[in-house]
Formats: structure tokens, sequence, C-alpha cells
């Protein structure tokens, strides 16, 4: 061993042990002669409100199997991951490691404080690839490469889901500033649907543990075509066992959007004999049985050693499986050039017609690639899925192809 291999496999094992002791996880490269390529994942952990535990946990599966086939053109993949603990001051703290460790890319992440690690990784040049599309800066940011529609996709679909039937909707969704964003866009899909009336605004806490006068607004007398959607994320479960002890039975049409419902949810509420029996889902992919994510259920079973933290029906893992999938294509673009933040930067600027494998539509982040919805200019692709919930599984509707809510969504602020 040359004296400069030394020093240099001296430097990695105290990065690594630094990153171990400020509660980021790491996963080392195991491959090639070359220095790591090093990316970060985060996400919120142990919280009383959303958790996304699968995200980091996909991310640690993905490089060990990108790993384990030789690397990225010669070059291992070594993830940091980071609990940003659904606070503003740690999910910048988790952005300033990602500049220590000089990671090139922040890939498949979740946080809502879009606001304070955003200009961190902007002053670094480091691109954010695969927010999940919860916060507006994912969708201003001209480092941010998003993969999905976000929530205004979601909540516009939604919208189309609940326009015919509905004579009245009520939203039930956080009182925090993502959430404010929430009604707009649903009654924007009402409105295209055909329904005009704005649905009720239902505010709550984010992290509450009773949410029965919500459902009972919610709700209000109860008479056919009264419709209830919540978007609470991980307390969605929460509102709805709320939701049952008032007993108005089938004649309330329920609704969510994928994060805030999913089937680990659904199995833990009782399936087919839980709340959500018949309720409509709207998501930003095919749903979790689909045969198209039979790669990435084929990886977790080889490389996730059993993590009880990755679910493969969690929407959270599936972003951050379809955001390494481009990013490794991207950088295979690269060829034998240098894998930095500047370099990824541009290929992703470059980029185009990336397939994931049929999981969204080719993704690409070109000039003409982004949509024209207002205060949203980063949006390039807002298609979205229609489930719903029979026997107690997310399944299908009609063909269960992509619908695109563009046109929808370019006409939310008229």
């Amino acid at each position: 061993m040359t004296a400069t291999t030394a020093t240099r496999r001296v430097g990695v094992l105290a990065a690594a042990a630094a990153f171990l002791l400020s509660g980021c996880g790491v996963i080392p490269g195991t491959s090639g002669s070359q220095d790591p390529i090093v990316v970060m994942t985060w996400a919120p952990e142990g919280t009383d409100a959303t958790n996304m535990p699968g995200m980091p946990a996909m991310a640690e599966a993905y490089a060990r199997m990108v790993n384990a086939q030789g690397g990225i053109n010669g070059r291992s993949l070594q993830v940091l991951t980071c609990n940003e603990h659904n606070d503003s001051v740690q999910a910048e703290n988790c952005a300033q490691q990602a500049v220590e460790a000089h990671a090139v890319a922040v890939i498949g992440s979740y946080s809502q404080y879009g606001e304070s690690f955003m200009p961190t990784l902007e002053d670094a040049g480091i691109p954010y690839l695969g927010g999940y599309g919860i916060t507006q800066e994912e969708f201003t940011s001209p480092l941010s490469y998003p993969v999905n529609g976000g929530a205004p996709a979601l909540l516009a679909g939604n919208g189309r889901q609940l326009a015919s039937g509905c004579r009245k909707v009520s939203l039930v969704r956080p009182d925090t500033e993502a959430g404010d964003s929430f009604p707009e866009f649903l009654d924007a899909g009402l409105a295209y649907g055909g329904n005009s009336t704005p649905a009720q605004d239902v505010r709550v806490p984010e992290a509450a543990t009773d949410y029965s006068g919500a459902a009972q607004t919610a709700v209000g007398s109860g008479e056919p075509g009264q419709c209830v959607t919540a978007v609470l994320g991980g307390n969605t479960g929460t509102f709805f066992d709320d939701f049952r002890r008032l007993d108005f039975g089938p004649q309330i049409r329920t609704a969510s959007v994928l994060g805030s419902v999913d089937q680990p949810m659904l199995d833990a509420m009782g399936g087919a004999d839980g709340p959500m029996e018949g309720s409509y889902a709207t998501g930003w992919y095919p749903p979790p049985g689909d045969p198209r994510w039979n790669a990435m259920r084929d990886a977790v079973d080889k490389y996730a050693f059993g993590d009880t933290n990755l679910d493969v029906a969690d929407p959270g893992a599936e972003t951050t499986w379809i955001a390494y999938t481009a990013f490794a294509t991207v950088v295979r673009s690269l060829g034998d050039g240098p894998v930095t933040a500047s370099t990824v930067q541009h290929a992703l600027d470059q980029a185009h017609g990336i397939s994931t494998g049929g999981l969204t539509p080719p993704l690409g982040w070109q000039y003409g690639d982004l949509l024209a919805v207002q205060n949203y200019p980063r949006m390039v692709n807002a298609t979205v899925t229609y489930q719903i919930v029979r026997d107690g599984e997310l399944t299908a509707v009609g063909r269960g192809g992509f619908v695109n809510m563009s046109s929808t969504l370019e006409r939310a602020h008229d």
C-alpha cells in the first residue's frame, strides 16, 4: 500500500466516522479503483408527524445493488443518509453535511422545509434530484430536478376523481405552509371535472392524536353526495379511524392521495374491513402490485438485508428508486469524465427521455420538458394514476394508465 493510498483510506474512514457520529449513516463504496461517487438521501424518521424511513433505506439498498454490479462506469456509489427530523434546522443541517461531504447530488429525499435546505444546496451548486414534491422550492429552484408532480398533481387528480358524484367535498389537511396550497389544486381538479363548488377547507394540527372534531366537521350532516378527502401524511390513518367511529356507512365517499395512504397503512387498518374500503386514491405511480415494480422488488430482496424500514409499497421508497434510476442513467452519460456536482447538474440540464422502466413517463429537464404551471416552473411530469381501495388492496381504476394533470394545473390560477 502506498503512502498516498493509505492517506486517502484514512481520510475516507475519518469522514465516515464523522458522519456516523453526526447521525448520518454511510454505505461505503465497494467497487472500482477510483474515488466513489458520493451522494446523500435524507428523510424524517422517529417523529410525531410524517416519517419516511423507507427512503434512506431504499437509497442504501440501491447502492449495494449498483456496487455489486461493478458500480457506475466502474466507480462505486457511496450513499450518505441523514434524518431531518421534520425540523427546519435539522433539514438545513443535513444540507450542510452534504456540502461538507462534497456530495454530487441529493437524491430521492423528503423534507417540507425547502426554504431551509435549498439555499444551502444552491450556494454549493448541488443538484436536488427526485424530491418528494411537498414544497414549492422543489418546483422553483434551478437546481431542483423533480421526477413527479408533487402535491399539486396529486391534489388536482384527487379533485378530478371526486368531481363526479360528490355534491360537497371536504378537504382535511395540515395547518402548515405546505398544506396551505392544497385547496387550490383540489378545487382546480373539481372544477375541471365539472364541479365548481370549492371544497370545504378543514385545517388541523399536523401531529394531532385525535381528529374526532375534524371528522365531524368534514362529514357535516352526512347526507348522500358528501365526500371527504384527507391528506395528512402519516396521520391520515388516525383521521380515518376517528372518521369510522362516526358510523355514517358507505354513503360518504372517502379519498386520499398516495403518501397519505399506502398499502402498509391499509393492512394495519384492517384491509377490506378497514374504514378506507372503497376509497379513491390518487398516486404518481402504478399500484404496488404492478409488474413494472419487479426490478425494485428484486433489488430489495437481494440487497435490503431484511430492513424492516423498507416496504416496496411505500411511495417514498418508490420515489427514491425512481430518482436513483434517473441519477445512474445521467452519470453513465458522463463516461470516464469527472463526476462532480457541476458535471451532474450540467448532465441533468441536458437530460431528455430518461426511462424509468415505465414507472413514470420518460423524464427530462430541458427547457422543452418544463410545463407551463404558474409558480411551479420546474415541473416536468404532472401525470397521476387513479386507484381505488378494493378488498383492502390499492387497485388501478380502469386500465391503470397515466392521467396528465398539466392542463388542470395550468388553469389552477385562472
